[in-house]
């Protein structure tokens, strides 16, 4: 029954986020659900410590992370930036390439270490261009921005410096380069695959006739300028955010140490403020990086933005405290079913599966999906199994840089269902329902999950690390 209880406040969300309907409204009410069926007593103590903890504490980490990220990219579309990389990037690799010239974009943001939350957002402006100039369907965006970003630059390339590589390094006393190879052939597994899917769902929308779409929501607004900036020019906040990000991550720590402590002056006996940079500083080096960015685009840019400033930094904001919110409400609802008796009942059912590495990635792939967060499921998984995991790895002879890949891979697989705060992020950015695209990120989903199974059996067969 307890188990029964955890998979119905699972499926209940996901059919909530599928349907449409706010999830900052029912990720606690199907969270607060379980916790009635499991022990009522428990339901205001739960939400009060847990649930409102966990959701504020996302908040106050990430949240000018989403309003900064949102400014960058509404700047890019009213700087005329977007459609001008847009133009440049048609000259480049024709108007049949849209799909891939997206996804390489991605993937260059994100494995430079700018947060996925923010190449949505970044992206997004001149994707919608993109695809209208080469009149592919709008829908498709979605699974693209997925393809480029979700998946093999957030786990599967060595070195990457997303969160979800960063993890198993506590665990497993590796680096971010571990298993270079497995992780290679994983990434190009995903990339190979993904794009050829997103290419035959393009030909066969052309061929029955859809284009880009009327009537669309949050499309960008047009630029109204006669000439374009250079695309030179318009390149450079991108790569000024991905190269402030890697300067600042590196110079924070030198900068301020360890912690950092102060007195605030206030009347009475205040307590000395501690913050512990290390848990900080990427978050610092992120927010730094979209600060020059912004700077860079009102350098060059300042008469085409300060026109339509006012109205699209509202827009922007607005859209930053949506995402931030359905995100944060995911997170709180992964707190609480983590913290309820049947999710421990899935916990140890994975235990009997006996292969170490398909043990690892199911188990990882499994509470990511329950949680619906890859950091958040990898987080809570390694935090409870990750001895056991070790354990046997050692007795078959398996090196930690298999078990952090397979790890890392594998979070970021399931963890992309409906109710995914990723997901409802990139629906509520550009504007798209689950009906019209989530297919299409399921499908770059279950690609990326397969990818695991490709990494495991390159292992064994080549035995390549």
């Amino acid at each position: 029954m307890a188990f029964l209880i955890v998979l119905a406040a699972l499926c209940f969300l996901m059919f909530a986020a599928y349907r449409g309907y706010s999830v900052i409204l029912f990720a606690p009410i199907a969270a607060l659900g379980a916790v009635l069926l499991t022990d009522p007593s428990l339901v205001a103590p739960m939400f009060t410590g847990l649930f409102m903890d966990k959701m504020v504490g996302f908040l106050k980490l990430y949240f000018p992370v989403f309003m900064l990220g949102a400014v960058f990219g509404k700047l890019i579309e009213l700087s005329g930036f977007s459609k001008s990389i847009v133009a440049a990037t048609i000259g480049l690799v024709g108007r049949s390439r849209a799909i891939l010239s997206i996804v390489l974009v991605c993937a260059l943001l994100t494995y430079g270490g700018v947060s996925l939350f923010v190449v949505v957002f970044a992206v997004y402006p001149f994707a919608a261009e993109l695809f209208r100039q080469s009149d592919i369907p709008k829908r498709l965006i979605p699974g693209t921005i997925a393809l480029g970003a979700f998946t093999f630059t957030m786990d599967s390339l060595p070195g990457t410096p997303q969160i979800q590589n960063i993890i198993p390094t506590a665990f497993f006393g590796t680096n971010t380069w571990a298993a270079p190879w497995l992780g290679t052939i994983g990434g190009v597994f995903i990339l190979i695959v993904g794009l050829t899917y997103l290419d035959w769902r393009r030909r066969k929308a052309a061929a029955a006739g859809e284009g880009y779409g009327d009537n669309l929501l949050n499309e960008p607004a047009p630029f109204e300028a006669a000439t374009l900036p250079h695309p030179l020019i318009a390149l450079l906040p991108l790569v000024l955010v991905g190269a402030c990000n890697k300067l600042f991550t590196d110079l924070i720590p030198r900068v301020y140490g360890e912690t950092q402590s102060f007195l605030p002056s206030v009347v009475g006996n205040a307590k000395p403020v501690v913050q512990e940079v290390s848990k900080v500083a990427a978050i610092w080096a992120v927010e730094g990086a979209l600060l020059v960015g912004i700077l860079c685009v009102l350098a060059f840019a300042w008469r085409a933005v300060t026109r339509h400033l006012a109205a699209g930094s509202q827009a922007a904001v607005g859209g930053a405290l949506l995402a931030s919110m359905n995100t944060a409400s995911e997170y709180g609802f992964g707190a609480v079913i983590a913290a309820l008796p049947g999710f421990k009942l899935v916990a140890d059912a994975l235990h009997t599966i006996p292969n170490p590495l398909l043990n690892e990635a199911v188990t990882v792939t499994a509470l990511a999906g329950i949680t619906g967060s890859a950091s958040g499921g990898m987080s809570i998984a390694l935090g409870a199994m990750a001895e056991t995991f070790i354990a046997n790895a050692n007795a078959a002879g398996i090196p930690m840089e298999v078990l952090h890949r397979v790890a890392a891979m594998a979070s970021g697989g399931m963890d992309t269902l409906p109710h995914n705060g990723a997901v409802i992020t990139l629906l509520a950015v550009t504007g798209l329902t689950h009906r019209q695209s989530y297919k299409d990120i399921f499908a770059i989903t279950v690609i990326k999950t397969l990818a695991v199974l490709v990494v495991i059996a390159a292992y064994y067969f080549l035995g390549v690390v």
